[in-house]
C-alpha cells in the first residue's frame, strides 16, 4: 500500500498518513484503493479497501467516516451518529481514528505537541471560506502555538481555476490573500489552496505548518482528482493517537 506520511515533529504515539491510489481492489476509474462509498464504486470493493486499510495501518478502531458537505461543522469521535454531516473530526482520547476523504480538496491533519489531541479536516474552497479551519482550532481547545498542522495532497495552484466570486469571497475576509490568486484566461483565477490554508492558520496563530507540496491533479498515477476525471475515487487522510507507552499499535513495519 502506497502511503504518504507527514514529516513533522509529532510525538511517536501520534500516527498519521494519507493514502494514494495504490493498494486496493477497485477497478476502472476507481482503481485501486478507492475509500469513498458515495462515488459509484461497488460497495463490496469499498468495504474490502477499508478492511485492507485497517490491516495495513493496524488501526485501533474503525475511522469515523464523515458525510462531508463542504461546510464548517466539527464533530468528535465517540458520538452516536454513524456518519455525521461534518467536514472536520477531532479526537481527545487514544485509539479514536479521525479521517477525511478527498480527491482535490485539501486535507489537514492536526495534533498538539503533547500528542493528546488530534483532528482531520476536509477543506475545499467553500470550507476554507466558511471557516472550517478556525472552527476546528476552536473545537480542539488547545493553544494554537502548541499545534502542528500537515497539509496533505490537493489540487495545485497551476490547475485550480476558479471564478472571480471565489476570489472575492476570500478577499472580503482577508485582503492579504491576493497573492494566493493568479489571473488566468477568460476572467478565471488560479487559486492556491495551500497558501489560503496557510494564511488562515497564520491568522489564528498556528506557526508550525508542514506539507502542502503534492498536487492531485498533475499526478494521475498516484492520486484521484475530481477536477481532472469527474467520476473517480477518494483518498483518505487519517490521524490517531495511542497511549505513550504502547508501541504495539500504529504502523506495521
Amino acid at each position: 500500500m502506497d502511503l504518504i506520511r507527514p514529516e513533522w515533529p509529532a510525538p511517536p504515539w501520534v500516527h498519521a498518513c494519507c493514502t494514494t491510489r495504490g493498494g486496493g481492489v477497485s477497478t476502472g476509474v476507481y482503481g485501486t484503493l478507492n475509500l469513498g462509498d458515495h462515488v459509484g464504486d461497488a460497495p463490496g470493493r469499498v468495504a474490502r479497501n477499508r478492511a485492507l486499510l485497517r490491516t495495513a495501518l493496524a488501526l485501533p478502531a474503525e475511522p469515523l467516516w464523515l458525510n462531508q458537505v463542504h461546510g464548517c461543522t466539527v464533530v468528535r469521535t465517540g458520538g452516536r451518529v454513524a456518519r455525521p454531516a461534518a467536514d472536520a473530526v477531532i479526537a481527545c482520547r487514544p485509539g479514536s481514528v479521525c479521517a477525511v476523504l478527498t480527491a482535490d480538496c485539501l486535507p489537514l491533519l492536526i495534533c498538539d505537541r503533547q500528542g493528546r489531541r488530534a483532528a482531520a479536516v476536509h477543506a475545499g474552497w467553500r470550507g476554507l471560506a466558511a471557516g472550517v479551519i478556525e472552527a476546528t482550532l476552536s473545537a480542539l481547545g488547545a493553544s494554537c502555538e502548541d499545534l502542528l498542522v500537515w497539509l496533505g495532497p490537493a489540487i495545485g495552484p497551476a490547475a485550480f481555476a476558479v471564478g472571480g466570486e471565489v476570489r472575492a469571497a476570500f478577499l472580503a475576509v482577508n485582503p492579504e490573500v491576493t497573492s494566493a490568486f493568479q489571473a488566468g484566461p477568460g476572467g478565471k483565477w488560479f487559486a492556491d489552496l495551500f497558501a489560503l490554508a496557510r494564511h488562515r492558520l497564520a491568522r489564528a496563530g498556528v506557526t508550525q505548518v508542514y506539507g502542502g507540496t503534492d498536487c492531485t491533479y498533475s499526478d494521475p498515477e498516484r492520486f484521484f482528482s475530481y477536477r481532472r476525471d469527474g467520476v473517480t475515487g477518494r483518498m483518505a487522510s487519517l490521524i490517531w493517537t495511542t497511549s505513550p507507552g504502547d508501541r504495539r499499535l500504529g504502523f506495521l513495519d
